[in-house]
């Protein structure tokens, strides 16, 4: 994710990032307008072969349903990034609450019950990052004198599996009287919302806009700006080409800012800093069981 300052108006006009979307379009706009151009010059080469002389009436109406289109999209797109936020955030709290729970719950002398939860908590996070990024990197993790660690790594699904550990671990230790049914239940909570949490992410992640809806929105996009040379070249002649190819990069700037952010959970520059959210929460878990 990108950090900036968005009270920085002038300097954000004038500044470009690899995910700006004219370096991508570049190329596309470039052919776009060689081909707006040719189409001027036949339409006032050949003008008396045309028996219309405007499409202008028709493509404002249409430029209306098409701004509608886009805003239904644009904001699809920002309340799955917005919920993939809050995801992480309590994401954050939970682990901490989880933490802090076991903290106080486990006398000192128990070090390698603390550990346990220390290292599986935070590998839980690290894990559920790259799941989201379809693939775990067990370098991210640290599962030296886990049990059943082995059987961690080979599973198809590593977040479940690390916080199926948890809870047999938190089952072991009620079964010896080491907490009560109370601690139990409020244990449970945490271990549930850590699940939770989890599932809303695979939702974003794997239910992406219907496609029939983003084939649609494609298709129209480029039938109205292919046409629209057509509707525009007697009014403005030549202009033609830069006005077409503008509303053209418009268009599909929001259409390719829709499909980046309509997944935050990658690495893209307008995606969520979960990286960065899952060092926060080693070092907060890490600081409350005191094993820095």
């Amino acid at each position: 994710m990108i950090r900036y300052d968005p009270k920085s108006w002038f300097g954000l006009i004038f500044k470009f990032h690899k995910s700006d979307t004219f370096q991508q379009m570049f190329w596309v706009l470039i052919a776009f307008a060689v081909f707006t151009g040719v189409v001027v010059y036949i339409e006032l080469a050949y003008k008396e072969y045309f028996s219309f002389k405007s499409t202008t009436a028709i493509h404002s109406l249409l430029g209306f349903v098409i701004g509608l289109l886009l805003v239904f999209r644009t904001n699809t797109a920002y309340e799955r990034w917005w919920e993939g936020r809050k995801q992480w955030g309590a994401l954050v709290n939970s682990s901490r609450n989880f933490a802090l729970k076991l903290n106080a719950i486990l006398p000192p002398e128990l070090k390698e019950e603390r550990r346990f939860f220390n290292t599986l908590i935070i590998d839980f996070v690290f894990a559920l990052k790259e799941h989201l990024r379809k693939g775990v990197k067990f370098e991210e993790l640290d599962g030296d004198g886990i049990e059943n660690w082995d059987k961690i790594k080979s599973a198809v699904h590593v977040p479940n599996a690390i916080i199926s550990e948890v809870q047999k671990k938190v089952q072991k230790l009620y079964s010896s009287s080491v907490i009560t049914g109370d601690q139990l239940i409020n244990l449970d909570k945490e271990m549930k919302d850590l699940i939770d949490i989890l599932g809303a992410c695979e939702r974003i992640r794997n239910t992406p806009i219907p496609y029939s809806y983003s084939l649609f929105l494609k298709k129209f996009i480029f039938a109205y700006t292919v046409t629209m040379p057509l509707g525009l070249v007697f009014d403005f002649q030549y202009w033609s080409i830069p006005i077409v190819t503008f509303v053209l990069y418009v268009f599909g700037s929001l259409e390719l800012i829709a499909e980046e952010i309509e997944d935050p959970f990658g690495v893209d520059a307008n995606d969520l800093p979960t990286d960065d959210l899952a060092r926060k929460i080693k070092a907060n878990v890490t600081e409350i069981f005191e094993l820095k």
